[in-house]
């Protein structure tokens, strides 16, 4: 399971000319999941999500997580953290798990934030979504879980 995670100071979501979702100040979560990806790596990357330390404290480091600065997250669903180019120009999606897989990890990973008590919007499984927002830094981190464990 792979996840771009990007901080951002506000992003917002529309499907079909509407808004579907927004936050404000927070992270927003690409999410993307492979075939063998497990209900225990989506719970580990969303516990090492909830814990990531890329907010500034009071001495500008980056110390404090999502929690700390009373952020949210935008978590959306994207195929696509599989493409593969190695072979042309043309990208292969053959790495991304099948929808009824993914729909399902996917749920899984919000189901653990919601756990962790985490304030968040979702984007929706499969929707063609027009995703509006402002990275914070920049600070965009890619995150892997395999096995139940952050490579």
């Amino acid at each position: 399971m792979r996840a771009l995670v990007q901080r951002v100071l506000g992003s917002n979501l529309k499907i079909d000319g509407k808004e579907y979702s927004k936050i404000g100040k927070g992270i927003i979560i690409f999410l993307g999941v492979t075939h063998d990806d497990t209900k225990q790596d989506a719970i580990v990357l969303a516990n090492k999500i909830a814990k990531l330390r890329i907010f500034e404290d009071e001495n500008d480091k980056m110390n404090l997580c999502v929690t700390d600065v009373e952020g949210e997250l935008h978590i959306i669903s994207q195929f696509t953290l599989y493409a593969d180019c190695h072979h042309g120009n043309r990208p292969s999606f053959i790495n991304a798990a099948k929808p009824e897989v993914a729909t399902a990890l996917y749920e899984t990973f919000i189901e653990e934030c919601r756990k962790l008590n985490l304030k968040f919007a979702t984007g929706k499984f499969g929707a063609d979504m027009k995703i509006n927002y402002i990275n914070d830094g920049p600070i965009s981190i890619m995150l892997e879980c395999k096995g139940g464990k952050i490579l």
